[in-house]
């Protein structure tokens, strides 16, 4: 390595000024400088220059200094563990989660497996739903399904009808293809390591993994969820694509720096276990360190935030060049913590239409029966699982003519029983006949949306009514499920959930 001395680079210096002063950067031969002239400064050339100069607010590295790479790595964790502790144990119980309990090293193995059977099944609610909604669902679960045992032995329809109101149904059908395959492999217990349980447990990544073993089991692995990514975010003062790679990575480096096992001082007295860092750093992230409103002049962890050194212009540095973060994007001037994380456009819902036929038979003698018609959706995608009225998908938004044509297309795929097409009989009642099914009236009943996270939907409903015979028409024994996509999206097998159910059940039928 070269005796050199390394230059220190004032705050605003530009980082590519020096390296054009540098010899790494000048030509092998040296050329005798030449003393050249200033020339007259024309009106052109002013024009050129006032051109070029940049207009409104000035862009600047990271709060207005360029920093060096260190400052994204976690400085005096073992004081920072120390004040977040102290500050935890007293909310811990603030918001009465029935999940959240003090870690009991005295357990046993089966004792240790039933606390992250608890863990596991508050953290998938906990996704995407907020704890005062979750708290009702996961009690009535614990009822219904007290064991992870219980649990594998359940049906999904079992499952979904203790979901109903929770959202994001795939959760519920990953619980329970997760609790089938510990019954089946692990003899009813979760793998007691993060690392075997993200490899082989549906529905459980590294962030579930990781809370599930370090609240039930006591292992040193971290948690990232969203509050403990902006948290640390702020603490860090790293402003880079949120979702990036390297951002990820120095992310997860400060997690698991914050639960490591750092040897304490003689005055330290708490019980540092991991279980009880991260959901601290969680409880910290989504009650103080909010997205817009975080309350800085409460927050345990402040006097090592640098998001909040350079909002309140406390934060110096002596830089060089060499180790300069070439991460971080720039920010506007006089940055808030609200800067951090860096904001991201959203990507744009796409629209789709989908055209739902409400088909319902009514028989040809008394006693009058109203029935309508449901299919159970894949067991994949979009409300995976869930019983909904026949429907075709993303269909051309224009095509609102062909309501009709699509009816008939969609009795076809689900109905074995002959129907003869729709005549038009004009606002005249419907005739049932007791010898055979036919269409009776197809009638648009409005239009309905729905903004899913990624799709903005809107669905076109439509009456169908089926008259004929004294039983329904028998169904299919199975249709492919992507025959009613007019898009041609992939397939996705098929299925013998087509039922009919009568109006009384419909509401609960998911």
């Amino acid at each position: 390595m070269s005796g050199r001395r390394k230059r220190a680079v004032s705050p605003n210096e530009d980082a590519e000024e020096y390296c054009t002063a540098s010899p790494e950067c000048s030509d092998s031969e040296y050329t005798k400088p030449v003393r050249r002239h200033a020339s007259k400064v024309t009106k052109r050339k002013k024009q050129r220059r006032e051109e070029n100069e940049p207009h409104g607010p000035v862009l600047y590295h990271n709060a207005g200094t360029k920093h060096l790479k260190s400052l994204h790595i976690l400085a005096s964790v073992a004081s920072m563990q120390n004040s977040l502790l102290l500050w935890y144990s007293t909310v811990r119980d603030a918001r009465g989660m029935p999940w959240r309990k003090p870690f009991d090293p005295t357990l046993g193995p089966s004792e240790k497996a039933q606390r992250a059977y608890e863990v596991w099944i508050s953290e998938i609610m906990l996704q995407q739903t907020q704890v005062a909604t979750v708290i009702p669902y996961y009690n009535t679960w614990m009822k219904k399904f007290p064991t992870l045992s219980h649990l594998a032995s359940s049906s999904i329809d079992d499952v979904n009808a203790l979901w109903k109101g929770l959202g994001y149904y795939s959760r519920a059908s990953r619980l329970l293809a997760g609790a089938q395959k510990a019954v089946k492999e692990y003899g009813g217990k979760l793998p007691d390591n993060a690392r075997e349980m993200e490899a082989n447990i549906p529905g459980i990544g590294r962030y579930s993994a990781g809370a599930i073993c370090s609240i039930a089991y006591g292992e040193r692995v971290p948690v990232l969820d969203g509050n403990v990514h902006r948290l640390l975010s702020r603490i860090l003062a790293l402003h880079s694509p949120p979702k990036g790679k390297a951002t990820l990575n120095i992310l997860w480096d400060a997690a698991t720096a914050m639960v490591q096992n750092v040897d304490n001082t003689d005055t330290d007295t708490l019980e540092k276990n991991p279980g009880d860092i991260n959901q601290a750093l969680i409880e910290l992230g989504s009650t103080v360190c909010k997205v817009r409103e975080p309350s800085c002049e409460s927050c345990p962890l402040r006097p090592w935030c640098n998001a909040y050194a350079f909002q309140s212009g406390n934060f110096s540095t002596v830089l060089d060049i060499e180790d300069l973060c070439t991460l971080c994007e720039p920010l506007l001037a006089n940055p808030s913590v609200l800067d951090y994380p860096m904001k991201v456009d959203r990507k744009k819902a796409r629209a789709e239409v989908d055209v739902v036929s409400v088909v319902e038979w009514c028989p040809a003698s008394p006693p009058a029966r109203r029935m309508f018609l449901l299919v159970r959706r894949p067991d994949k995608g979009l409300l995976a699982g869930l019983y909904e009225f026949p429907t075709t998908s993303n269909v051309s938004s224009n095509g609102e003519d062909n309501h009709i044509e699509l009816a008939s297309e969609q009795i076809k795929l689900l109905i074995a029983s002959p129907i003869s097409s729709l005549h038009p009989r004009g606002d005249s009642e419907p005739e049932c006949h007791p010898d055979h099914y036919h269409i009776v009236h197809v009638r648009s009943a409005g239009k309905i949306q729905h903004v899913f996270s990624h799709i903005k939907k809107t669905y076109r409903v439509q009456w169908v009514l089926i008259g004929g015979g004294r039983e329904p028409p028998r169904l299919k024994a199975s249709f492919p499920n992507n025959s009613l996509d007019q898009k041609g999206q992939k397939s996705t097998g098929r299925s013998p959930q087509a039922i009919w159910i009568p109006i009384e059940g419909v509401a609960e039928a998911k």
